[in-house]
């Protein structure tokens, strides 16, 4: 009872199975959880058992993706009606591409924005993971904020999971604010990575509280990839970049806060910052992953804020045991405050984000294999890329032992358009594509970043297109998805040898 000091609850403490058949067929469950971090580990894998036999299904909103198997035994128990703004579980991932639920891939900034205009239907439930609750009856959260604090503000009712494996010192790191509904806005006033616009809580009303039960289960450890020749290289060109900016007088070694997507590719190129110049660091972000501590340990980074801290096992354990020497130099805020487009075009950020591949003109695709499969979704990616002082997208320039090329004449599916892209780097090399018009940001990409491999033939397919079609744009509306095509029927995007 140590981490429940607000008395009226003591009666409401019950088991997840029990907590589960509170959830009501059809409801809306807004719960916690950002990429892993801070989810519901035990009530809403308790709703996904009572679904294997019972005919009960839930539209479930998160912050972004779950751990463990909670996604995928809703998918695979037909628990889901309908599922947003974000995941990236396998088996999850089938169900979506296999249309037996309805997936919402919205911006991440985007979601209590939707809740608070009435534009998708009110959170019934929620359920959010909390490491104490206060005096008042108030969540102090654990890892990550995500849309928490809004789901407790709208819901009906809330289930609160007490995760003891989360030390009291998480207290303090957290800042909960709720958004007004339009027209009453109120700047938000962020001018700095430091500043605090929130409390150190999730404020709720206690009567609406309807069961807590205590777990004690550890996040889903992050999948951390060791910096690779690929990585490296990515690494090196940026760092280049960003030397030259500081010669030319347009940055400082201490750059500007930055921003990095989820996943290996972005976590391995921050770790290049570890040995460079650039120091006194600051990060405006919505993940904070292994990266974020090894620069805080190197003394590379001096603050860092997110929604959430998703790390890998080992940096997981050491963060917990050594929490009070990470404190002062952390925020987690609401995603739709860490992604808030007014403070990341105030505060200049520098977005660093992976893309699944990139067409000749600059535009993105963050989220489609071939167009039609859903991957993951495009997250956080555009709130910055849309609003950062520069916005930059990586991946390898081919794959799969350069059977795919990641550069493509035109992307088969639009998630950032050329007008949001400023930077595109691969191993091969970077494209800085400020300032150029679409066949000047053609050359540049084709000569810097297009594997050696496919070179040849994407510079013939532009040649052609600008002398045939012409156009501001051009293309040869009848080979943009040669590419595609030909991996489709051969399993390889190169061309076939033919033979003598």
């Amino acid at each position: 009872m140590d981490r429940i000091l607000f008395p009226a609850y003591a009666d409401k403490i019950t088991t997840a199975d029990k907590a589960a058949l509170l959830i009501e067929n059809n409801q809306v469950v807004g719960a916690s959880g950002f990429t892993k971090a801070g989810d519901s580990k035990s009530v809403l894998p308790a709703f996904a058992k009572r679904a294997e036999n019972e005919d009960v299904a839930i539209t479930l909103i998160t912050g972004a993706s779950l751990g463990y198997t909670t996604d995928a035994d809703l998918a695979e128990n037909n628990a889901l009606i309908r599922r947003m703004p974000f995941m990236a579980d396998p088996a999850l991932r089938k169900s979506i591409n296999d249309y037996r639920l309805k997936y919402i891939d919205q911006h991440l900034s985007e979601t209590v924005e939707q809740l608070i205009c009435g534009h998708i239907a009110p959170v019934d439930v929620a359920i959010i993971e909390a490491s104490l609750i206060d005096e008042n009856g108030n969540i102090v959260p654990t890892t990550s904020i995500g849309n928490s604090a809004f789901f407790a503000s709208q819901a009906k009712k809330i289930i609160i999971e007490i995760n003891t494996k989360i030390p009291l010192s998480f207290k303090g790191i957290h800042d909960c604010s709720v958004p007004n509904s339009y027209p009453n806005r109120d700047v938000i006033n962020i001018q700095n990575p430091t500043d605090r616009i929130g409390k150190p809580f999730i404020e709720i009303d206690p009567e609406k509280v309807i069961a807590v039960v205590y777990t004690d289960i550890t996040d889903q450890p992050a999948v951390v990839a060791e910096p690779d020749e690929t990585t490296t290289a990515i690494s090196k060109h940026l760092l280049n970049f960003f030397e030259n900016e500081v010669q030319k007088g347009k940055l400082t070694y201490s750059l500007l806060p930055l921003q990095a997507g989820i996943g290996k590719i972005a976590n391995a190129v921050l770790m290049g910052f570890k040995d460079s110049k650039f120091k006194n660091l600051t990060m405006y972000s919505e993940v904070l992953q292994d990266s974020t501590f090894e620069l805080i340990d190197s003394g590379n980074l001096d603050f860092a804020s997110g929604s959430s801290i998703t790390v890998s096992e080992g940096c997981y354990e050491k963060l917990l045991t050594n929490f009070n020497q990470y404190k002062s130099k952390l925020i987690l805020r609401p995603q739709n405050i860490s992604n808030a487009p007014e403070v990341v075009r105030r505060l200049g950020v520098i977005g660093i984000n992976t893309a699944i591949e990139f067409d000749i003109y600059g535009n993105v695709n963050s989220t489609h294999i071939s167009g039609s499969k859903m991957m993951n979704g495009i997250g956080g990616s555009g709130d910055f890329a849309r609003n950062a002082y520069l916005s930059i997208f990586v991946c390898p320039a081919a794959s799969k032992e350069n059977k795919i090329s990641h550069v493509v004449p035109m992307v088969t599916h639009h998630d950032h358009t050329e007008h949001d892209v400023d930077v595109l780097v691969t191993d091969q090399g970077l494209a800085d594509l400020r300032g150029l018009s679409p066949r000047e940001r053609a050359k540049v990409i084709i000569e810097n970043c297009v594997h050696p491999d496919f070179k040849e033939e994407i510079r013939d397919y532009f040649q052609r297109a600008s002398n045939e079609t012409g156009g501001q744009t051009p293309h040869i509306l009848e080979e943009v998805f040669k590419f595609h095509n030909r991996l489709k029927q051969t399993g390889s995007m190169q061309k076939q040898k033919t033979l003598a």
